[in-house]
């Protein structure tokens, strides 16, 4: 995925303008700037976010439920205990960024990268993600159960105990996956592309969840 990875390469920098302020329950913003702004236990539900950027933002505690964030640019975002379910991203990148103790049930993922990221006890139940990459990420503990995942790639990222209980990986591509720890979730493999490397140390997990009995004579 070809991605600006400054914010000089973004097509709308020159329509930036900076935001003051708190944020605003369902607000509405436009290629607004976010720069090292710290928002802490602010509730902004339903708000829209368009052509925007956030460098060096920290979020905590914060309420953004069913909030949407198009064509948006993230590079060292911090996002601590905070409320992102329900929430819809389209087009977006995501850069040298902390998630950890995030809900984001049922959120809608499309065409978004994330790069050299950390994702720690994220909460994407029922979420859809089609055309996500995950790079040079590491993951743990994030919970993927019941969620589609579609074209989905994770080159040079470590999953540890990843959940993918119930959920779909119909195209999802593992290889080139530094780490494929999984916590549960091993017969929702079908569909998922791994290589051989991967699979011989879930083989056993993989044959136990699918009934099979390994027995040497």
């Amino acid at each position: 995925m070809t991605a600006p990875r400054e914010l000089a390469e973004l097509p709308f920098v020159d329509l930036l303008r900076p935001h003051s302020g708190p944020l605003e329950r369902a607000g509405v913003y436009e290629t607004v700037h976010f720069d090292r702004r710290t928002f802490d236990d602010a509730e902004a539900p339903n708000t829209r976010f368009e052509e925007c950027a956030f460098t060096s933002l920290s979020v905590t505690g914060c309420g953004l439920r069913r909030s949407k964030f198009h064509d948006v640019w993230l590079r060292g975002a911090r996002v601590v205990g905070s409320n992102l379910a329900e929430t819809q991203w389209w087009d977006a990148v995501v850069l040298s960024a902390a998630f950890a103790g995030v809900e984001a049930f049922s959120s809608q993922w499309r065409r978004v990268l994330f790069s050299g990221c950390k994702l720690d006890s994220v909460n994407f139940r029922d979420a859809t993600f089609r055309d996500v990459v995950f790079e040079d990420c590491v993951l743990r503990d994030v919970d993927w159960s019941g969620s589609a995942l579609r074209s989905v790639r994770f080159p040079g990222s470590a999953l540890h105990r990843a959940r993918f209980g119930k959920s779909e990986l119909a195209g999802t591509d593992f290889r080139g996956a530094t780490e494929l720890d999984m916590a549960d979730g091993y017969t929702a493999l079908k569909g998922a592309i791994i290589d051989s490397g991967q699979l011989v140390p879930i083989a056993p997990m993989l044959a136990a969840a699918l009934g099979i009995t390994v027995k040497d004579n």
